[in-house]
């Protein structure tokens, strides 16, 4: 879901072109799977655009390529570091663990949690709307 609220919000902001977005994960358990199908239905009722996406691990050169990697829970924070060293473009997305609504079935509460983080990351990251 995180990708997609990010791809959106860029997007409303007139600022997409800055950003290239993408989600990965940290262990190749999902591989090839799409949107898991109760996520697909929260961004949908949430009116976030969404298309296939396929899971996968995170590769060295995403890795590298990257300016940031943003874990949604302290351990692919955890597994992030393990796998690619302590690495200051290695953040989590909240303060705390986005609850893993694989899990906890809750995805109206995964949704807000990252889209209030995603709103955060943006003002952190200084981003202003295109004029």
């Amino acid at each position: 879901m995180a990708e997609f609220v990010f791809k959106y919000l860029v997007s409303e902001k007139g600022i997409a072109d800055n950003f290239d977005i993408s989600s990965a994960g940290v262990s190749s358990e999902e591989s090839g799977n799409d949107i898991y199908p109760p996520a697909k239905r929260e961004l949908k009722s949430r009116g976030i655009p969404f298309s296939f996406h396929r899971a996968h691990r995170i590769t060295d050169s995403e890795f590298n390529e990257s300016d940031l990697v943003i874990a949604l829970d302290s351990s692919n924070y955890r597994n992030l570091v393990r796998r690619f060293g302590d690495n200051d473009k290695i953040r989590m997305l909240l303060p705390r663990d986005v609850e893993d609504p694989w899990y906890t079935d809750d995805f109206k509460t995964a949704f807000d949690d990252i889209y209030s983080g995603c709103l955060k990351l943006l003002d952190e990251l200084g981003v202003a709307e295109k004029r």
